[in-house]
């Protein structure tokens, strides 16, 4: 007799995750890896994946490719600012989706190294007695965020295109 697998719910915070993988390994991460690994442990229930949207073509090719895999694509528009910086934040909404569809499975799986998110880990972990799983690369994620998840999983060469 099969064992039901536990129910997950992932957030991508697509932004982190490129800039960490190009900067701790000069690589891209390899979605279809990550998907293939969790979905062998958890049977998935929700799956965000939080972009900036540029309207670039590349970029459209690479949402696509996302909801392809199964993941519903979240956007916000890119806002250049006069002074020539850059406005794409989306911690907030991160933080409220986990929080409401999060509380709804056994695991929550964050796909960032962004310290500000450790309290979303310590509340979903003490509070609501979630599981709550942090994949990053491992030099660029905060400790706090570290500390905070219960379990850590570095992106490696497995995690990133060949």
């Amino acid at each position: 007799m099969n064992t039901p697998k536990p129910s997950a719910a992932i957030f991508v915070d697509v932004q982190n995750i490129y800039y960490t993988c190009r900067e701790s390994h000069r690589s891209n991460f390899d979605y279809n890896a990550f998907w293939r690994e969790v979905s062998s442990q958890y049977e998935i229930q929700h799956a965000f994946a939080y972009a900036i949207d540029r309207g670039d073509n590349k970029q459209r090719e690479f949402q696509n490719i996302l909801r392809a895999i199964g993941f519903e694509v979240k956007l916000k528009p890119f806002i250049q600012r006069a002074d020539g910086s850059a406005k794409g934040d989306w911690d907030v909404g991160i933080t409220l989706d986990a929080i409401e569809y999060g509380s709804q499975t056994d695991t929550t799986i964050l796909l960032s190294g962004d310290g500000d998110f450790d309290l979303l880990a310590k509340k979903l972990r003490d509070e609501k007695n979630k599981r709550v799983e942090v994949y990053s690369c491992e030099k660029l994620t905060a400790a706090s965020l570290i500390h905070a998840a219960s379990y850590f999983r570095a992106v490696d060469e497995s995690l990133l295109l060949g």
